[in-house]
């Protein structure tokens, strides 16, 4: 699909329902307000941390589309958009970035660490590229279990210079596991161009070495990503051939909310990116082109999207932060030691003592 959303080669065209293709603009769009109305969050101080999506849409739901619903996904930061494919609520993205009593991680990791064990989503952890590895030997494990599932794996180009990618790719060949290594070249790891960060052809080029098949893809065409997907799944499964695909995208937002991308980077390069080369519009070009989507629709979905967001926003704002009496101390070991029994009881004293120099009404009781 190029840029006007028109099908550059028809043989190549997966042929996506109607339902589907409105499926993945949807959940694009959706993730998009949702990043401005947290972002936005954080600047005001009502969060403290958050991870923006923008620009890289197309590689989380054209991925997430031609993945099977039981296939376990193993992220890095920036992967919401695959979360929110398979029917995470808006509730509980809102619950863990507050880190209120709704949150299933009960508050104890820092904002967009999103897991779900029910959609088969690894928890995000935060030191650079330890999914990576972690992700080969699940992949191990369902190929032992004879399981017909697959692993998907994401990462950035920066976590690729990580040993724990060597590690991965080369355990993952070597083993031949049903993994795909799914690799969005955005452009930038933090504030490191892609030119200051290698001297060799991507991360593609790096899979022959190890033995993995690879390809490169345009991760702005939703349509390309979801066939490079489709068939690299499809060849995990039935082959335990590992595949490594290089979605090539363009990281809009900053890296974070404690990286300001202006002091690296020109406003008018952000801006090609974001005005002549998004994966929402060139889906949307796609959608109007065929008759799909409208103007009037747009108007209507970007209000009741909006809608949603800032309900499950309000009513996690409203929510109390979970009792840290209780779950500082629990879920490490099944029964409690004394050692931690004696720092509760402490801490409980310290409280009692001293309770007023302590937000406690912003906590559960």
């Amino acid at each position: 699909m190029d840029r006007q959303g028109h099908i550059l080669n028809p043989h190549e065209d997966p042929q996506l329902p109607k339902e589907l293709v409105l499926k993945l603009y949807k959940t694009m769009t959706l993730l998009n307000t949702m990043d401005r109305i947290l972002y936005e969050s954080q600047r005001q101080g009502r969060i403290s941390f958050y991870m923006t999506n923008y620009g890289e849409e197309g590689t989380h739901v054209g991925s997430a589309a031609a993945l099977d619903d039981t296939d376990l996904v193993f992220g890095q930061y920036r992967e919401a958009g695959v979360l929110m494919y398979r029917g995470y609520p808006l509730d509980l993205f809102m619950a863990q970035c507050y880190g209120n009593t709704s949150d299933p991680g009960k508050g104890r990791q820092m904002p967009v660490h999103y897991g779900c064990r029910e959609r088969h989503f690894v928890t995000i952890s935060s030191p650079l590229a330890t999914q990576i590895p972690q992700a080969v030997g699940a992949a191990y494990a369902i190929k032992r279990a004879d399981a017909n599932r697959a692993v998907i794996c994401y990462f950035g180009e920066g976590a690729a210079s990580e040993g724990d990618a060597h590690a991965g790719f080369n355990f993952a060949a070597t083993l031949e596991c049903p993994i795909v290594f799914f690799c969005r070249n955005n452009g930038y790891a933090i504030s490191t161009p892609t030119s200051e960060q290698y001297r060799g052809d991507g991360i593609a080029a790096r899979g022959p070495g190890y033995g993995l098949l690879s390809i490169r893809v345009d991760g702005n065409d939703v349509f390309a990503v979801y066939n490079a997907t489709k068939e690299a799944r499809r060849r995990a499964v039935a082959e335990n051939q590992p595949f490594l695909i290089e979605a090539m995208t363009y990281r809009i937002g900053h890296h974070s909310t404690s990286d300001d991308s202006s002091a690296y980077r020109s406003v008018d390069e952000v801006n090609y990116w974001d005005k002549q080369d998004h994966p929402i519009s060139r889906l949307r070009h796609h959608m109007l082109s065929r008759g799909w989507w409208d103007d009037e629709q747009e108007k209507a979905w970007r209000k009741s999207s909006r809608r949603k967001v800032m309900e499950a926003f309000e009513q996690a704002e409203r929510k109390p932060k979970p009792s840290p009496q209780q779950h500082l101390f629990s879920d490490v070991y099944r029964e409690m030691p004394p050692h931690l029994r004696k720092q509760r009881a402490a801490l409980e004293r310290h409280l009692q003592h001293y309770g007023e120099h302590y937000p406690l009404e912003h906590f559960e009781k």
